[in-house]
């Protein structure tokens, strides 16, 4: 194998790219992000969301693993410790291993956190239905038609 056939990696420099909104289908209260990097050799994305105080994400399973690193606020994963979750108040780093359920995750304060998803989020209705598969490819789609 020559080396022009192996993959190039990667550098952004954060603060040259805009926030963009995140999809109001999957989000409430003014949830912005820049996405970093898509990986299809891994099936992964990695991505730094910004998130109003009230905000939140709507309800979702992580079909693959994923790990987050708040880096500013404060954030309830799972209903925060009082309803078995947990309460991440920065600086703080986070694992969700496969199919962990998020019923609702939301912002106290105005936080920030970084976050890569090994495998797609399965973003759910009440009833557990699935609204929307967002894999790699989606999260693409959705940055590059913002």
């Amino acid at each position: 194998m020559e080396h022009q056939d192996q993959l190039k990696g990667r550098y952004v420099q954060i603060n040259d790219n805009e926030w963009k909104p995140f999809p109001d289908a999957l989000s409430e209260g003014g949830i912005t992000w820049k996405l970093l990097n898509v990986s299809p050799e891994m099936g992964s994305w990695a991505a730094i969301f910004d998130c109003p105080k009230g905000s939140s994400f709507n309800a979702h399973i992580h079909i693959g693993p994923g790990e987050y690193f708040l880096t500013k606020g404060h954030m309830e994963v799972r209903g925060g410790h009082d309803e078995g979750g947990s309460t991440a108040i920065a600086p703080g780093y986070g694992y969700e291993p496969c199919n962990a359920r998020h019923d609702h995750t939301h912002f106290l304060e105005d936080s920030e956190f970084y976050m890569t998803f090994l495998g797609p989020l399965n973003f759910i209705d009440e009833e557990g239905n699935t609204i929307a598969l967002v894999t790699w490819e989606d999260a693409q789609g959705a940055w590059e038609a913002s």
